[in-house]
């Protein structure tokens, strides 16, 4: 299924398709998960990437599977501050790309410009030790994405459903 726009998404989702969002880092796959209504986003787990992308992508989608089935992705996009797209942004659509020739899914690409600072200062806030926010930021900043997607998604007119 190709990667539409978040406008186009809902058409692509029956109703009660939860969503599954992803911050694709170096060395940890961020992974969050949307309730059936498509309201609330939720941080799943970490999921250290291996060295072969196939056993990365049965970890991301054996991690998503046990939370429940998905109807659709969101991956997180790190664009610039400018706007402009680098090889961050490459990397990620490359891993998007691989992961979608394994499961067949509708995604979209969510801006996530400032999410992982966003979260950690809400943990710094919260006072969490420096272990327990390494041990959660990359789930956090997934849901992060996946909930700025979800809260565009509710203020779009309604799609009907595949």
């Amino acid at each position: 299924m190709p990667i539409c726009n978040i406008e186009d998404l809902g058409r692509h989702l029956a109703p009660g398709d939860r969503l599954a969002g992803l911050d694709v880092g170096d060395r940890i796959v961020g992974l969050s998960v949307s309730d059936g209504a498509r309201i609330v986003a939720s941080a799943l787990a970490g999921v250290e990437r291996a060295r072969r992308f196939a056993d990365t992508a049965d970890r991301i989608l054996a991690a998503i599977d046990r939370s429940g089935a998905v109807g659709g992705l969101v991956f997180g996009l790190p664009v610039n501050m400018d706007g402009t797209e680098g090889q961050r942004c490459r990397t990620v659509r490359q891993f998007a790309a691989n992961l979608l020739a394994v499961r067949d899914l509708p995604a979209v690409f969510w801006d996530e410009r400032l999410s992982t600072q966003a979260v950690e200062r809400a943990m710094l806030s919260a006072d969490l030790s420096r272990a327990k926010r390494a041990k959660r930021i990359d789930a956090s900043a997934a849901a992060y994405i996946l909930q700025g997607a979800l809260d565009r998604l509710a203020h779009l007119p309604p799609a009907g459903g595949r």
